[in-house]
């Protein structure tokens, strides 16, 4: 057997911000993408990929168009779920806790922050609308490109983020003959709580 490698910790952060570092010096392709998994109100869970844009002792932020499904059903339950998974480390780590919108002053810098047709785009995209071709989308593209030529573009409104906020995080890490290692980390009274489980 190998020597064991997750060690419990006061708080998750160090060991999260030590994994992310990792996979970003090894993870070919985006190592901030995440699973988002949230529920509508019928009870249907619903997962897809986003960017994780900041992260820390206050949560995990990524944006997006906020009357998207995603948006609709974060904002309707406030409750989510996060996965990174990186395949060339042999690692993962689940986080769930509940979401928040970011401030309009975080989102204002992060729009502000990104490539100018990456604003034109978020202008462009109905997010989760039904498109009738490629073309009605190129047209938005052009519209919203003729109209802000120059200067400044305005973060449009249904455009922000969310930051969610962890009450329990999971690190899971690939191990001989699937003995995996598996350290959770629970929020108790403003502190964690840490426990391994069974592979």
């Amino acid at each position: 057997m190998t020597e064991e490698t997750l060690h419990p910790e006061a708080e998750p952060f160090t060991q999260f911000d030590r994994w992310l570092a990792e996979a970003s010096q090894h993870e070919p392709n985006d190592p901030n993408a995440m699973a988002l998994a949230t529920v509508g109100a019928d009870g249907q869970p619903s997962v897809r990929m986003v960017l994780l844009k900041d992260a820390g002792p206050s949560g995990f932020v990524f944006y997006t168009n906020i009357e998207s499904r995603k948006g609709e059903q974060l904002r309707a339950t406030g409750k989510a779920a996060l996965l990174l998974h990186w395949k060339s480390l042999k690692r993962q780590i689940r986080i769930e806790g509940t979401a928040y919108p970011v401030s309009n002053q975080e989102a204002d810098d992060y729009f502000h922050s990104r490539p100018r047709a990456s604003q034109i785009g978020a202008w462009a995209s109905q997010q989760s609308r039904p498109l009738e071709s490629r073309f009605d989308l190129e047209k938005r593209v052009a519209q919203y490109t003729a109209k802000y030529p120059i200067g400044t573009i305005p973060r449009p409104d249904y455009w922000s983020g969310f930051r969610v906020v962890p009450a329990r995080i999971e690190f899971w890490e690939d191990r001989p003959f699937r003995l995996h290692d598996r350290l959770v980390y629970h929020r108790v009274d403003g502190g964690w709580r840490t426990e391994k489980l069974y592979p």
